[in-house]
């Protein structure tokens, strides 16, 4: 068995970490990802519960598929809760493809950094277990390193989330001032051109009277 545990700060809210988790997949450092599915979803005591399906690409050597076998895709379950009362989200994902050699259990989460409210504090931790079959240290450690490189990969991919969010939120804040403007333009022509109407209306009958 292999425990890998890891930290990692992100210079952002926690807020704006948590949408970056949400929308992470697909992003081109993790193209192993390729899809996730909800299965379920609902919300207990303020509390968000999501079960989701994901769906990936496992590239193994050539020897170790001679050991385990291999699959054009790989399934896992991941279950999350977020908490936005008290800033917590956390989620827990199990392998269920090679269930019967691998036990591969991975937890992630994610809260405010305990003296700066303006980071977001990430914990990691997997535990990976092989049986059944030869070279399970091996297989061990390879699944380890795995997980250590994709999460150098995921840390990188939430950043490049995080500036398409704040590219989305530039747009929209461009467009609304866009639009401010414009109605603003519209607001006043339309004034000006009922108040010369009145006046020309006005001017007409003064004319009348005289």
């Amino acid at each position: 068995m292999r425990i890998w545990t890891s930290e990692h700060i992100f210079d952002h809210p926690w807020e704006t970490v948590t949408q970056a988790a949400w929308r992470k997949y697909p992003n081109p450092m993790n193209p192993a990802v390729i899809g996730t599915d909800v299965i379920d979803r609902e919300v207990k005591d303020g509390v968000l519960h999501t079960h989701r399906l994901v769906s990936s690409k496992w590239y193994f050597p050539g020897w170790a598929r001679k050991i385990i076998g291999s699959a054009n895709v790989c399934y896992a379950s991941e279950w999350s809760q977020v908490d936005p009362n008290n800033r917590m989200m956390t989620l827990k994902t199990r392998n269920l493809t090679f269930g019967s050699f691998i036990s591969w259990d991975e937890q992630m989460s994610y809260n405010p950094h305990p003296t700066d409210p303006h980071k977001t504090l990430l914990r990691q931790e997997a535990v990976i277990s092989v049986q059944g079959v030869p070279l399970t240290s091996y297989i061990e450690e390879m699944l380890t390193s795995r997980v250590s490189a994709n999460a150098g990969k995921g840390r990188l991919a939430m950043e490049w989330v995080i500036s398409r969010l704040d590219a989305e939120v530039k747009e929209i804040t461009h467009e609304v001032k866009e639009f401010t403007t414009h109605a603003r333009k519209s607001t006043d022509d339309f004034i000006k051109t009922a108040k010369k109407s009145f006046d020309n209306l006005s001017v007409k009958q003064e004319e009348q009277h005289q």
